[in-house]
């Protein structure tokens, strides 16, 4: 299994994951539009049949920042190391950009500390990270933690 960038054919599939994990209550929901707005941020993982069993984001937020965002992983898809597999591409093309911090928003810190994030405090990150916090359901009282990695 090996990231690939996302093309038009996986937005569907894309969408139905990352909404499943929103569902739960686990992650931002994201509309087909934005998804398909975005797709250039997108890597997937597929599986032998060529079906997407798994996609991220790298979403540039400024000069300095980038995102990682709607890592999601078909559920019996877990513990298969397919999320690092999309991190670590994350982190490739980050460091390919020249893109010097990475940050995300998690319930699961642990994951992301074991690729080199290190928690801190939201009020750290710039105020222009927030833009979407506003459509989510738990706004003001954001429960995530927040990550970065900076490249050295």
């Amino acid at each position: 299994m090996k990231a690939e960038k996302a093309r038009i054919g996986d937005a569907e599939r894309m969408h139905k994951l990352v909404n499943s994990f929103a569902d739960k209550g686990v992650m931002l929901p994201r509309a087909l539009s934005e998804i398909y707005e975005n797709l250039r941020d997108f890597f997937v993982i597929r599986d032998d049949s060529s079906q997407v069993i798994a996609c991220v984001a790298l979403h540039i937020a400024w000069a300095d920042l980038a995102e990682i965002k709607s890592l999601a992983v078909s559920e019996h898809r877990h513990e298969q190391g397919i999320g690092s597999l999309l991190v670590e591409a994350c982190l490739d093309e980050a460091k390919e950009l020249a893109i010097p911090t990475i940050f995300c928003l998690t319930y699961k810190p642990a994951f992301f500390e074991k690729h080199g994030f290190r928690q801190v405090d939201k009020m750290e990150l710039p105020r222009k990270v927030w833009a979407e916090c506003y459509h989510c359901p738990k706004f003001p009282n954001c429960d995530e933690v927040a990550l970065v990695y900076r490249f050295k």
